[in-house]
Order: C-alpha cells, then sequence, then structure tokens
C-alpha cells in the first residue's frame, strides 16, 4: 500500500508535535522542540507569530543531537470555554535537583491571551509538576487527555543507556515503581492543587507513587489514544541497542524494561545480545506485558530501523485503506542517513500475537521512501493523519517540515 505527502508547513526546526485546539477554529498548532509553538491558519499558511515562546526558560539544546526541549502541547477538552493548556518542556535543574543532574522537566500549564487568542498569556504559566532527570536524553515528554478526562504524561528512564549509572536504582527506573521515572502517569488537573490524584490509579494507598498508571518503560516516544474502538492507549517504547516495540498501555501494567527489550530478556552488562531466557515477571513479582508490535534495529536480520515513533490508529475518511490500522514510524535505518520510514500494523487474530506490520511506500519519492528522519506523527480535528519531518540529526538549521497524510495520486 502507497500513501501521498502533501506539505502544510517548512522552514521549522525540529517539529515534535501537531495538534488542533478543541475549539473548531481549523487551525494546526505545531510544537518546535527549539521552544517555539507556531500555528498553520484554516487557509493554510504558517502564522510567523508563534503562538507560545519558551526560549527563554528552556535548558540551552545541542544542535548536533538533543532529546530535550519543549516536547509537547495539549489542549483542555474545554479550551474554546477556559482557554487552558498544557505543555512539556526541559528547564535547567531547579534548585532542589540532585547535584550533577542534567535538567528538570515541567509540566505547565498556560491559558490563551485574552486579547487575542493566537497567542498564549506568556505570564499564566502554572508549573503542575517538576521531575528531576539524571541525564539529558529520554525524557519521554508528552501530555495527552484522556477519553476518561484526565491528564496522561509519559516520562523516560532518566537517560543514560541501559537504565544504570547515576540516578538509576539497582532495579532500574523502569521497574522502580516509587520513582515517576519510566512511566506513564495519570492524573487530575482539574482538582486538586496543583493536581489530583485519580482514585482509581493502581498504586492509590500502596506502595509506590500514586501518579503512575503504568511502568516499565525506557523513553516512551509518542503515546496515542485511539479516537474508535475501545479508545485503547497506545506507546511506542524506543528500545536500546537491538529492539523497537509499541504496547498498548493498560492500569498497572509493567511493561518489562529494563529486563526486557520487546519480548527479548535483557542484560543491562551485555546490551547487544538478548539472554535466551526471557523473564514472565518483574522486579517485584508482577506479570510483564508483552508489547503488540516489534521490530529489529539493522544489525539484526530483517531489523527495519533504530528509534520507533509511535503514532495513531487511522480514523479519518481520506484514506478509507488504513481505517483502524495503526500508523507509526521510525527515526532513520542508520544514524547518518535521513531514512525514515512510515509502518501501518493491523491487529491480530489472536490477542497473544504480534500485530502484522508493514511499510507504507510513499508515492512519488525514490524507492517509495522518505528521504527525512520522523520526528513524529500529528493529527487534526477531522483524525486526519501528519508526519513531522527534518534533515538534521538535531535541532538546528530549518529543514523542518510537517506532511498531511494523503491518498497516493
Amino acid at each position: 500500500m502507497s500513501v501521498g505527502l502533501e506539505l502544510v508547513a517548512e522552514g521549522l526546526n525540529s517539529p515534535v508535535a501537531a495538534t488542533s485546539a478543541t475549539d473548531g477554529s481549523g487551525r494546526l498548532f505545531i510544537v518546535d522542540r527549539i521552544g517555539v509553538v507556531r500555528i498553520v491558519s484554516p487557509e493554510g499558511e504558517l502564522l510567523e507569530q508563534p503562538f507560545l515562546d519558551l526560549r527563554d526558560r528552556m535548558v540551552g539544546l545541542r544542535g548536533q543531537y538533543d532529546e530535550r526541549g519543549f516536547l509537547d502541547l495539549e489542549f483542555h477538552p474545554r479550551y474554546e470555554e477556559n482557554g487552558r493548556f498544557f505543555v512539556y518542556y526541559s528547564a535547567p535543574a531547579d534548585q532542589d535537583a540532585p547535584a550533577g543532574w542534567d535538567h528538570t522537566s515541567h509540566v505547565s500549564e498556560f491559558v490563551v491571551s485574552a486579547a487575542d487568542r493566537n497567542r498564549a498569556d506568556l505570564g499564566s504559566e502554572r508549573i503542575i509538576m517538576r521531575v528531576h532527570q539524571p541525564q539529558s536524553n529520554h525524557d519521554g515528554g508528552q501530555v495527552l487527555y484522556g477519553p476518561d478526562g484526565y491528564l496522561y504524561i509519559s516520562l523516560g528512564d532518566g537517560g543514560g543507556g541501559n537504565d544504570v549509572g547515576p540516578g538509576h536504582p539497582p532495579i532500574g527506573n523502569g521497574q522502580d515503581f516509587t520513582t515517576l521515572l519510566g512511566s506513564i502517569l495519570r492524573i487530575d488537573v482539574d482538582h486538586g492543587d496543583p493536581y489530583a490524584i485519580p482514585p482509581d490509579n493502581p498504586f492509590v494507598g500502596q506502595e509506590g507513587r500514586e501518579e503512575i498508571f503504568a511502568y516499565g518503560l525506557r523513553n516512551p516516544w509518542r503515546m496515542s489514544f485511539d479516537a474508535g474502538g475501545e479508545r485503547e492507549l497506545f506507546a511506542a517504547d524506543v528500545g536500546q541497542n537491538l529492539w523497537e516495540e509499541v504496547d498498548i498501555i493498560r492500569k498497572g501494567g509493567n511493561y518489562g524494561w529494563n529486563i526486557k527489550e520487546g519480548t527479548h530478556s535483557f542484560d543491562p552488562s551485555n546490551p547487544d545480545q538478548s539472554p535466551d531466557q526471557s523473564p514472565e515477571t518483574g522486579a517485584h513479582g508482577e506479570p510483564l506485558i508483552e508489547p503488540i508490535i516489534e521490530y529489529g534495529h539493522p544489525l539484526l536480520p530483517g531489523g527495519l530501523g533504530t528509534c520507533v515513533i509511535g503514532g495513531f490508529v487511522y480514523r479519518g475518511k481520506a484514506i478509507p485503506g488504513l481505517q483502524g490500522s495503526y500508523v507509526f514510524g521510525d527515526w532513520t535505518a542508520a544514524w547518518d542517513s535521513a531514512d525514515g520510514r512510515i509502518f501501518v500494523a493491523s491487529r491480530a487474530s489472536s490477542a497473544a500475537e504480534l500485530w502484522q506490520t508493514r511499510e507504507l511506500s510513499i508515492a512519488a519519492r525514490d524507492g517509495g521512501r522518505l528521504g527525512a528522519y520522523v520526528l513524529a506523527f500529528g493529527q487534526d480535528s477531522d483524525l486526519e493523519l501528519y508526519i513531522l519531518t527534518t534533515k538534521s540529526t538535531g535541532p538546528t538549521g530549518a529543514t523542518g517540515k510537517v506532511w498531511r497524510i494523503v491518498p497516493a495520486q
């Protein structure tokens, strides 16, 4: 199967999110990692003036490669009434961060300007959550409203590699439910100060952080709720050296990191080889949940890529052949070549089987390939999908583009 791409915006640095406001305006909001949100008007014009500019509140980024930055934006379901929205960005390490730690992730609330709906009120920031990060990578970095009205937040394991080293306990942050790192959180931002805990979160009244919804994750880079079906939560969890995976996130689930990578056992002291025997339980004896999608790195036979990029279950109308399938991607097949890919996965007949995955060809492109690094996917109010790309390995230059995925011509 092939699809086409229609250019929506260009001249960006590193576009990492594209979403619509819940106000019926038809605008598309694009988050650029360097610290700004840009608006594409309903007429297709990329507005020069940012909706929000956080560059003076962020940690300094490295041009060659950096996983930190302004990472996401999410509008309140009643944004048209209350003007509230939430962001995730990497700030310099707070004064109370452990000595030597790299930065502090902020989840903040803003409101739109009362005078201009295309501008946020910069002075309205209310920091909802601070999470100290020992290293500069594996931020996770998404804020997402669920169909239950709660805000979900994805956090990586704190960075470095293998979930070991300074800032990582002996069992790894992924397996330690007393830390927020390596988890997907669920909080109530409509109650409490600065938030309340949903009463049915899995660790309420038990050992563990009550904000945690699921854990055992390395670096969940993009999650999404299915807009149809059973409204399942999909999360792509970036692997270490061998395997990439996509999970359906269940309340209280342990997804295996750092004792598993995909469906395979993982040894932090030897990340280039999967041990023969795979564990079935986590560090506390709980069952481990298997991924729905898995693929290997290029050094493995049949390997497809190096860094999974989470997408969406397609529920739009433009491409009927994708209806109900999960569309996602991979950053690149090789670090030094812009060779990102788009995949589509279909649900297996048995819940115990991996989903069937195939690559989507890009019409009118050499070899059907993108010829760019894939940073993220986006979705508009019509549930049509976008792919966000760059020609650079890091936040430098102006090669960032946003494309609408359309039927092949």
